[in-house]
């Protein structure tokens, strides 16, 4: 299913981000070739300004000066005296003839406006027309007239827009391709960026599963005891039914200490419980739970001791119920791997703004390679733990409750062995 959602997302942000590219990049691809035609229009228009004004000054048109024109192969001019070709327009090909006179058609049909009179008695216009050959090349046209003393002068001035198309071709190849490696490297960043974006998503499905998957087998067993503990009370005497009907309340009350810490948790993950913070006075709150565990403690000849700071602390702002749910997650756990004739010691210190509350014992430790994985739903280091009635629940818990405080929970080994969890307010 995720593979179906990360494909699907990584498309959706690709398209759109790839789309809006192309529109921005079609938008200024569009822009720069409607400048560029406009520079190089008012180019040829300036240009043709200057050689006019070169050309009318001048009393006599030398050959040499209409091939200096033509030599660079940017213009091509043809010059008619009273109607009759220079003898240099005359050296024109016939293919250049026909453009010539193509310009001269258009100019004549198209072009009705008023010309620009100069000081020199020469007026011309510029426009853009296109041959009629087979390839359709496109050209810029002067069409001038210049009244002299002897007759009038026509003159046809082309240049040829090939340059200007091959400039604007490689400008869109050049955007092409730039989109090409945009929109590859788009959807590469797309695919990674959707897959990380996923991954939290995954690993709360992967939570999930694996929730109720150990519910599941944590409910199988007092369900399975319960219905045989039913089956066998039926056909029991009054005496073994007594037993068979305690079995069965203790199983319950066990599967009810399981569907509470689930809850609890469930209401951790989807934010619905609330903390309700007032001024905690801790000393006090250690002091509480070390009064209701003293006889637990003695019952299993394990010595409970308290450590209390010689200067009374700060209040701490805390759900004193909350927190007392975490000493007493933290005592109970203790008092379950502490073997008889250890030692249970809760302490309390303060550093700063942080408060220190510490419950160490002598029991069997936890190897260092466990201690990561400790405060994970269901795990047990010991298989046998849910012997003793532990589901894996109870650190989940007290991590939640230190995390929905904005403290810390840590564990590390206590000095003699046995293990020491703190947590920071």
């Amino acid at each position: 299913m995720f593979q179906r959602v990360h494909f699907r997302l990584a498309a959706l942000c690709a398209g759109i981000t790839i789309f809006i590219i192309l529109i921005m990049s079609a938008s200024y691809l569009h822009i720069s070739e409607q400048n560029l035609q406009a520079n190089s229009y008012r180019s040829f228009q300036n240009d043709m300004n200057t050689l006019l004004s070169n050309l009318e000054q001048q009393t006599i048109i030398t050959h040499e000066w209409l091939s200096k024109l033509e030599d660079n192969g940017k213009y091509h001019i043809s010059i008619l005296d009273n109607q009759t070709p220079l003898l240099f327009t005359r050296r024109h090909t016939e293919e250049q003839k026909l453009l010539f006179a193509r310009a001269w058609d258009v100019y004549e049909q198209s072009f009705e406006i008023e010309p620009t009179v100069s000081y020199y008695n020469t007026w011309h216009v510029e426009f853009p027309f296109s041959s009629t050959d087979s390839q359709k090349n496109d050209y810029y046209a002067c069409a001038a007239v210049s009244e002299r003393d002897h007759g009038t002068l026509q003159i046809m001035i082309l240049s040829s827009l090939a340059p200007l198309t091959q400039q604007i071709q490689r400008q869109r190849m050049l955007f092409f391709f730039l989109n090409l490696l945009a929109a590859l490297a788009l959807c590469i960043f797309s695919w990674f960026f959707t897959r990380r974006l996923l991954l939290p998503l995954k690993e709360s499905q992967k939570r999930q599963t694996q929730f109720l998957a150990s519910a599941s087998h944590e409910l199988r067993t007092p369900l399975a005891v319960i219905l045989s503990c039913a089956s066998a009370a039926e056909q029991a005497s009054d005496s073994e039914r007594a037993h068979f009907l305690s079995s069965i309340q203790s199983e319950g009350l066990r599967m009810s200490r399981l569907i509470e810490d689930m809850l609890l948790l469930t209401r951790s993950d989807t934010q619905s419980w609330t903390i309700q913070k007032e001024s905690t006075e801790l000393d006090t709150l250690l002091l509480d739970a070390f009064e209701a565990f003293e006889p637990m403690a003695a019952k299993h000849a394990v010595r409970l001791l308290v450590q209390l700071p010689e200067s009374a602390l700060m209040p701490c702002l805390c759900d004193p119920q909350r927190i007392r749910q975490v000493i007493d997650i933290l005592l109970h756990n203790a008092l379950s791997y502490t073997p008889a004739g250890g030692q249970i010691t809760l302490s309390l210190s303060s550093q700063g703004r942080q408060t220190f509350l510490t419950v160490s014992d002598t029991g069997i430790g936890i190897p260092d390679s466990e201690k990561p994985h400790i405060f994970q739903r269901f795990y047990r280091i010991d298989p046998s733990r849910s012997e003793k009635g532990h589901f894996g629940l109870g650190l989940s818990i007290a991590a939640e409750l230190v995390h929905a405080h904005g403290g810390k929970i840590q564990v590390t080994d206590a000095p003699g062995g046995g293990s020491s969890f703190t947590v920071i307010l």
